[in-house]
C-alpha cells in the first residue's frame, strides 16, 4: 500500500476541519427539538431586522415632580408609558395596540421637532410625563407601584411592546396624532369638537366595545351653590339654577353636549365639563333638594382609541391590528425607522 506524503495528509486534515466549522457553529444555535432557532420564527427575524434598522433615539421627558428633563431610550419610554396608561391585566392584544399608539404619538412629536418641542425655563423637552402628553413612569417608580407584581407585569408589558417594536401608525405617509382615552359613551368623537379642526383618521364612529367598562357611567353630586360658583369661576358668567336647570341646544357627532343654555346664557359642553371636573361631556343632571346629581357617560375626551374598548375587542378575539384599524380610520402601519432616520442624520 502506497504511503501518503506528509503534505497530502496535512491538506486532507485542513479540508476536513474547514468543512466541519459551519456545522460546529450551527450546533449551539439548535434547539432541543433539533430545529434551528428562528428557522420558522418570522417574528424573531422581524425583530432582528427592526433592531438592525432602528436608529438610536432618546426621548427628552420632563419629569414634573422632579422638575428635571430625563433622556430615555425610545422603546424604554414606550414601556413606561404603556405601564402607566393601561392596566397590566388587560388583554395582550389591547396592550399591543396601546404600545403602537404610544410609540406613534411620541414619534410624531420627535419627527416634527421644533414645531412640537416644549420648554420649561431653559430646559427643552419632547414630552411631559403627565396626561398633558402621555403618563410615563420609570422602572424604579413601577417597582414601588406594583410591588411583588412588578416582574410579571413588566414581563407582560415588555412583551407587548416588543411585539410591535419599530412600528408606527401613519396616514398619508406621516405618523398620526394617535390619541387615546379611557372609555367612550358608545361612540367615539370627531377631533373637530375638541381641537377645532377635523382629522380624517379621527372621526366619530359607533363603539360598542366598552359598555362593560367600569367607567362607562359615573355619578357625582354637588350643592347648587357650589355648582353656580364653579361655573362662574371657570367662565366668568353668573348663573342661577333656581328655576332653570338648563337645556341642551346641540350635541356633537359623538352624542356629547356641544352647547348648553343655562339661565339665558350659552356654554360649550367642554367648558361645563372643565368647570365641574366631569368625566366626560356626555352629562345630565337632576336637582334633589339643595343638591345636583350629575350623571356622565364615558370617561375622557372620546377621540381616537378607547382603552377599555380595545380590551373589549381583544376579549372578543380581535388582534391589535383590528383594534388600530377600528379606532383610526384609513391608516397604515409603517416602520418607524423610516421617519426616525431623519433625526439621527441631523446630529
Amino acid at each position: 500500500m502506497k504511503r501518503l506524503k506528509p503534505v497530502v495528509v496535512i491538506i486532507a486534515i485542513l479540508s476536513f476541519v474547514i468543512l466541519c466549522i459551519p456545522t460546529v457553529l450551527v450546533i449551539p444555535f439548535t434547539d432541543q427539538t433539533g430545529g434551528k432557532l428562528g428557522e420558522d420564527s418570522h417574528h424573531t427575524q422581524k425583530t432582528l431586522q427592526a433592531l438592525a434598522a432602528e436608529p438610536a433615539v432618546d426621548v427628552a421627558v420632563y419629569r414634573a415632580k422632579k422638575q428635571e428633563v430625563e433622556e430615555v431610550p425610545l422603546e424604554d419610554y414606550v414601556v413606561g408609558v404603556v405601564a402607566s396608561e393601561m392596566k397590566a391585566d388587560f388583554e395582550m392584544e389591547a396592550l399591543k395596540a396601546q404600545s403602537l399608539a404610544a410609540r406613534t404619538y411620541i414619534v410624531r412629536k420627535l419627527v416634527n421637532g421644533s414645531e412640537l418641542k416644549m420648554k420649561k425655563g431653559s430646559k427643552e423637552f419632547d414630552a411631559r410625563d403627565t396626561t398633558a402628553d402621555q403618563v410615563y413612569a420609570s422602572p424604579e417608580e413601577l417597582k414601588i407601584r406594583w410591588g411583588s407584581d412588578y416582574d410579571q407585569n413588566m414581563k407582560k408589558i415588555t412583551e407587548a411592546v416588543e411585539a410591535t417594536r419599530g412600528q408606527v401608525i401613519v396616514y398619508n405617509n406621516a405618523p398620526i396624532d394617535a390619541v387615546f382615552y379611557s372609555t367612550s359613551n358608545g361612540r367615539t368623537e370627531d377631533a373637530k369638537v375638541v381641537w377645532g379642526s377635523s382629522l380624517p383618521y379621527l372621526q366619530s364612529i359607533d363603539n360598542p366595545w366598552d359598555k362593560d367598562s367600569p367607567k362607562f357611567t359615573a355619578q357625582t353630586s354637588m350643592t347648587v351653590s357650589d355648582f353656580e360658583q364653579k361655573i362662574y369661576a371657570a367662565t366668568n358668567k353668573k348663573v342661577s339654577i333656581e328655576n332653570d336647570l338648563g337645556k341642551v341646544v346641540s350635541r356633537t357627532p359623538g352624542g356629547r353636549v356641544d352647547k348648553l343654555q343655562l339661565d339665558g346664557k350659552t356654554f360649550k359642553g367642554t367648558d361645563i365639563r372643565s368647570a365641574l371636573g366631569l368625566k366626560s361631556t356626555d352629562f345630565t343632571w337632576v336637582r334633589k333638594g339643595n343638591e345636583l346629581l350629575i350623571t356622565t357617560k364615558g370617561n375622557g375626551h372620546g377621540i381616537g382609541m378607547s382603552q377599555y374598548g380595545a380590551d373589549g375587542m381583544a376579549k372578543a378575539g380581535k388582534s391589535y391590528m383590528d383594534i388600530i384599524h377600528f379606532y383610526y380610520k384609513n391608516v397604515q402601519i409603517a416602520e418607524a425607522s423610516k421617519y426616525l432616520s431623519t433625526l439621527t442624520a441631523k446630529k
